[in-house]
């Protein structure tokens, strides 16, 4: 029986019992350490790695029943594998079980019993050894699944909040990227589109409010899922109002047609929504406003409700031109409508008085695309 590396502490104050003990596991692969007294032990077993006590009973000092109580009192020593070594009479070997030994030894000693007795307690230690280490493994790893879920959960968090006015990607990228710099007060050019319902006011007057309710969410998601695919910018909903932006924050060159496409395709959209409403007899249709000029741009609110938001006249410039706008009718100003290429069909609907502007607004009406002409 060989067993290398096991460190064996050999407690007694006769040297002649410890050159015994020594002489026997020594050559057999222990790695053994004595102590002299019951102090010397404790102290040693605070210091050291110990793999198994044999402890003699009768020392100086502290005996051995009491070191053996105290290494039991020990949190980080309770399992220690602890051989007592007796005398012949049964009250001995009945005191130690008592105080906590594993096992016990007679004088004199057995050389094939204690090779036996120190294997299979060394045994016995390398399983708790074992049984710790994964035990503290597995505790490490619980600290990493719950760091990592608690990150995850603020990841997950952050996208919640993002997604509330950021495309899908544009959200992912930020909570990817831990980048939200942009997202700081600054200045752009944009393009606004602004669309309501008409017939909404007296609609819901007349209405019951779930049912009001249930347009409502048929509406919004209708709409939401196409900004999401045109990349837009969700600035707010509004009851029936509904704002998105374009070139803010990310950039895009083509933010003129991107927004008066989405806007085709809204009214496209709606239209089939309208037709069921009608058949439930509500009297509704759409009305869309675009423009295109600089706003201050950025993250507004309070700590726990947040928006990204865009101020500047050309908000209420697209605002005012959806209020001006006829049932199914896109109005965009001449410049929105020029920058957005041949793709765009559309008429001149004339200068427009818009409320809260000092100069006429030139307005064109958006008729549909010519996608043969539009850049993929």
């Amino acid at each position: 029986m060989t067993a290398d590396g096991t460190r064996v502490l050999v407690v007694d104050d006769q040297p002649p019992n410890v050159r015994l003990l020594e002489a026997i596991l020594s050559p057999r692969g222990y790695d053994v350490v004595t102590a002299s007294s019951g102090e010397q032990a404790l102290e040693l077993i605070g210091a050291e790695e110990i793999d198994l006590v044999l402890l003699d009973i009768l020392m100086p000092g502290i005996d051995g029943y009491e070191v053996c109580r105290r290494i039991r009192d020990q949190v980080d020593t309770a399992y220690l594998p602890v051989v007592m070594v007796t005398a012949s009479g049964d009250e001995q070997k009945v005191k130690a079980l008592e105080a906590g030994a594993d096992d016990f030894l007679t004088k004199p000693i057995n050389q094939s019993e204690l090779l036996a007795r120190v294997a299979s307690l060394a045994r016995i230690k390398r399983y708790q050894d074992t049984i710790k280490r994964q035990a503290a493994e597995l505790a490490g790893w619980n600290q990493e699944l719950e760091s990592r879920v608690e990150h995850q959960v603020s990841q997950l968090q952050r996208m919640g909040r993002l997604r509330r006015f950021l495309s899908p990607q544009l959200a992912e990228l930020i909570v990817d990227s831990g980048d939200e710099s942009f997202l700081a007060s600054h200045r752009r050019e944009i393009v606004v589109v602004f669309c309501d319902l008409r017939g909404f006011t007296t609609f819901a007057e007349a209405s019951e409010p779930e049912e009001v309710m249930g347009v409502l969410e048929e509406y919004h998601h209708a709409l939401g899922d196409l900004i999401f695919r045109f990349e837009g910018t969700l600035e707010r909903f509004a009851g029936d109002g509904l704002m998105v932006f374009f070139n803010d924050p990310v950039r895009c060159e083509d933010a003129p047609l991107r927004a008066l496409r989405m806007s085709v395709a809204m009214r496209t959209r709606v239209r089939g929504l309208a037709e069921a409403w009608s058949r439930r007899g509500h009297d509704l249709s759409l009305g869309i406003g675009a423009a295109q000029g600089y706003a201050t741009l950025g993250t507004i609110g309070f700590d726990g409700r947040l928006d990204y938001a865009a101020i500047g006249s050309v908000t209420n410039l697209a605002a005012r031109l959806c209020a001006d706008a006829e049932p199914w009718q896109i109005l965009a100003t001449e410049r929105v409508f020029s920058a957005a290429g041949d793709g765009v069909l559309g008429e001149d609907a004339g200068l427009r008085e818009v409320r809260g502007f000092s100069r006429t607004v030139h307005a064109y009406s958006i008729r549909g695309l010519d996608n043969s002409r539009i850049a993929s």
